[in-house]
């Protein structure tokens, strides 16, 4: 059945009290706490539908209630009003993140911030190269047979190969092949780069479509075709941090599932836009996580999605500001690779 607006704000009390407190909530601390202007026997009355239809439990005879999955989900689903970030925080992530100087620094200091702000879990996957654009091929000879190429994504990415050519390759011809492959590649996405690139040995004089041969083959087997998925974690000790209860003994499959890096992406697979997404108990798609929830969001410049980042925790979370901080570390993170 469809809930009041009274009842709403009781679920939603009891969220907040659980949430701030760990302890069971009762009417009477309820009606002290919160302007509900109904009287402890009516909140009485209101907690026992929201258990009979599953939002709560009484975890002993005679305790307060806590909320259950179902109820956290309707509480998040309700929300009306998302914890802002105070001026100081938001100042703080942005210098922290500004002071960056390469695309590993990067993700590591987000994930460290994020956990920080948030003593959570925090995971940050590194932008996929198949969401990513070339924005410049840098060719290097390092002999008359060997070259370095170079490639500098617009999400700070930088991929180097060694190439060995079947015969010596001049100045000049570093410059033609250099100017060949950024004509074609630049401001394209890498998932278009393996129809390009195989077209590269016929756009050069014949006596260099070897040496191209040789670029083609290396940029499509170690940048397009193995183009790895890579994900960072911290904060893994917040879940020790008061929280074991919650968990119900079962926080050694989580933190076994954490070490799992397949595990990790998978978690960004319901990803798919730059808004919050909240996955909460068995909501969960892995087994060994549905103790948990997960906020998570995608990022990238400027509006482009090219990876994921979120948090970690016990069911028992202040979703509210949680939500906030991964929503305004998302923005600031794909800002700094708008700019990188």
């Amino acid at each position: 059945m469809a809930l009041d607006d009274r009842k709403l704000d009781v679920l939603r009390a009891i969220v907040e009290d659980y949430v701030a407190t760990q302890e069971p909530v009762g009417s009477r601390a309820l009606v002290e706490r919160h302007n509900l202007r109904v009287s402890p026997a009516t909140v009485r009355n209101d907690m026992a539908v929201l258990e009979e239809e599953g939002y709560l439990r009484q975890p002993h005879t005679s305790a307060g209630r806590v909320p259950t999955d179902k109820g956290y989900r309707l509480f998040v689903d309700k929300l009306s009003r998302i914890k802002p970030l105070t001026p100081a925080e938001r100042r703080a992530i942005e210098r922290f993140l500004a002071g960056a100087v390469d695309l590993d620094d990067v993700v590591h200091r987000t994930v460290r911030l994020l956990a920080q702000l948030t003593r959570q879990v925090a995971i940050v996957q590194y932008p996929s190269l198949s969401r990513s654009r070339v924005r410049h091929l840098e060719l290097i000879s390092i002999s008359t047979t060997r070259l370095m190429v170079v490639m500098i994504t617009d999400t700070g990415r930088v991929e180097q190969r060694l190439v060995d050519v079947p015969g010596p390759v001049g100045a000049d011809d570093v410059v033609e092949l250099r100017a060949t492959m950024n004509e074609a590649l630049v401001g394209r996405p890498l998932a278009e780069a393996p129809v390009l690139v195989q077209g590269f040995h016929e756009q050069v004089r014949p006596e260099l479509s070897g040496a191209m041969a040789s670029l083609s083959t290396v940029l499509l087997e170690t940048l397009v075709e193995r183009a790895e998925e890579r994900v960072t974690i911290a904060g893994t000790a917040n879940l020790a941090r008061g929280n074991v209860l919650d968990f119900a003994g079962s926080l050694r499959p989580v933190l076994e599932a954490l070490e799992e890096e397949v595990i990790l992406l998978k978690l960004f697979g319901q990803v798919r836009q730059t808004t919050a997404h909240v996955s909460i108990g068995d909501e969960n798609e892995i087994v060994d996580l549905r103790s948990t929830s997960v906020v998570a969001t995608g990022y990238g410049p400027r509006d482009t999605m090219v990876g994921g980042l979120g948090v970690l925790g016990p069911t028992r979370m202040d979703y509210p500001g949680t939500i906030a901080t991964v929503r305004a570390v998302a923005r600031y993170l794909g800002d700094v690779l708008e700019g990188s």
